[in-house]
């Protein structure tokens, strides 16, 4: 992708506010405030600003305020601003990616990758004209016709993870915006700055002010938009406990809701597969952003008697990887999102290796010359994982692969539908009817055949099953449209000149 000058990171300062009916909103000294750091040398970057309920209330305020004129606009002349925000988030594309890895540590190249596909939803909302489009029936009965429409709900939310900043917001505002709705954005406050950087660009493409709004925050404030009485629709990607709270929380409250939790991905190699493929899949699913991706494969189901072969060859890949600094043009891995999460992830390894698992490599103990004190984290590779372990049934989040072996294809199939998480799963095999009858059978939202991460283009639907997801819409493509609108069937008939009185049955069409 493109370079591009500095001029929106210029903005950036030591400190991140919010972004209220188009225009910055900074924190004051009465504010609560979060650290914001790099994590590849464990350095406070900045602070950013905790919404209180009252700067909640004044975001979507701004956003129901706007809503009448946006929802009003022809489809056609929203489309536009979305084309106009593409070409503008294409030519800031390497500034983008520059700040989610200051924020977030994942290598640039893969912050680039993100852009992308998060862009790719933005090209699917410039052609709702054609996804709005309802349906007409004539003469379903006498002088009678029919027609359906689809109409925008109102106020959206969004409530994003740290380990998309830009992809994830993506997958959500460009649909709803398209569809006439207007939206407030919740972002991680690990890593704020990038949905500052969207709203600019937003602004710059033409939306008109309060349609786009960031509220930065924890709890406090993902609270107040769930109570919020002007709130219609709430869409939230992370982990499952927090999906739960968030869907039972907000559909208490009468609002429409789509909750994406957590995973754990299994990729099942089967004693057919090309063994030199697999292997290069499982290394970058596994160990890309440093296993921080709600696809990453974290688990690995080798059948039958390629196990020994597929464990010999990732002890050699895994410590070959290069973790370095995300800007490092070399790098192929970064650093974890925070310390916190570092300690969160190695505890697991801990933890991993006192279950009996056997820990092939070890990636605790790495350090990144000229980064000592950065939350770097090698990979980490368990074999002989069973079912009953911590380090199988949670997911870690983190540069962590577990194999776990299997006798044949059966048992393979019934380890990944057992497991609570439904979000996507992989099989690698050159055998079609195995792939197929995986394909059919398996209870998964998401799957690949020899493709590890599954993540379905824009005009199909991100989503997993069971406690990957908590709501009935999956996320973007045809299913966000269904979302982010409402159905509405007119029946019409116009008056010819007979008046026939009043008709105290139940209607029915003649």
């Amino acid at each position: 992708m493109g370079s591009s000058d500095s001029r929106l990171t210029a903005q950036l300062g030591s400190q991140v506010g919010h972004w209220i009916a188009g225009a910055d909103v900074a924190g004051s000294a009465h504010d609560r405030y979060g650290d914001v750091f790099n994590p590849a040398t464990g350095e406070l970057a900045r602070r950013v600003a905790l919404a209180s309920p009252e700067q909640v209330d004044a975001a979507v305020k701004a956003a129901a305020a706007a809503f009448p004129a946006w929802s009003a606009m022809p489809a056609l002349r929203r489309a536009r601003v979305m084309f106009k925000f593409k070409e503008l988030a294409e030519r800031h594309s390497a500034e983008l990616a520059a700040a989610i890895t200051a924020e977030h540590g994942k290598v640039f190249s893969d912050a680039e990758g993100e852009v992308i596909r998060g862009l790719e939803v933005v090209e699917f909302a410039c052609g709702i004209p054609q996804l709005l489009k309802g349906e007409f029936s004539e003469q379903v009965g006498t002088g009678i016709d029919m027609y359906s429409i689809r109409q925008p709900l109102g106020v959206c939310v969004g409530i994003t993870p740290f380990n998309f900043p830009a992809m994830v917001p993506m997958w959500m505002f460009p649909v709803a915006l398209a569809c006439g709705n207007t939206f407030v954005l919740k972002p991680s406050e690990r890593d704020p700055s990038t949905a500052l950087l969207i709203a600019r660009l937003l602004k710059d493409a033409g939306l008109p002010d309060g349609v786009f709004n960031v509220v930065q925050g924890d709890k406090v404030a993902v609270d107040a938009l769930l109570h919020h009485p002007q709130v219609s629709a709430v869409s939230f990607v992370g982990s499952t406990p927090i999906a739960r709270y968030i869907h039972d929380t907000a559909a208490a409250q009468g609002k429409r809701v789509q909750a994406l939790g957590g995973a754990k991905n299994h990729m099942v190699v089967m004693p057919d597969a090309d063994l030199a493929q697999a292997v290069d899949a499982v290394i970058g699913a596994a160990y890309g952003s440093a296993g921080e991706r709600c696809m990453a494969v974290s688990v690995t189901v080798a059948v039958g008697d390629i196990a020994d072969a597929l464990v010999a060859r990732l002890k050699e890949r895994v410590p070959a990887i290069k973790v370095a600094d995300g800007m490092d043009p070399s790098a192929e891995m970064g650093p974890l999102v925070t310390r916190t999460h570092f300690d969160k992830v190695k505890g697991y390894v801990d933890t991993g290796v006192a279950e009996g698992a056997r820990l092939v490599v070890d990636g605790r103990g790495l350090s990144v010359p000229g980064r000592e004190n950065g939350f770097f984290l090698g990979g980490c590779l368990f074999d002989d994982v069973t079912p009953q372990m911590r380090i199988y049934q949670e997911e870690i989040f983190g540069p962590v692969l577990c194999i776990v072996r299997a006798r044949d294809f059966e048992e393979a199939l019934q380890l990944v539908n057992s497991h609570e998480f439904g979000n996507g799963t992989a099989i690698f095999t050159r055998d079609g009817d195995a792939a197929r009858e995986f394909a059919h059978r398996v209870q998964i939202g998401m799957v690949g055949i020899n493709v590890p991460i599954p993540v379905p283009m824009a005009f199909h639907s991100f989503g997993g099953w069971k406690a990957s997801l908590y709501g009935d819409h999956h996320m973007h493509g045809p299913e966000g449209v269904r979302f982010y609108t409402r159905y509405k069937a007119v029946t019409q008939r116009w008056p010819a000149g007979i008046r026939a009185g009043a008709d105290f049955a139940i209607p029915t069409l003649k």
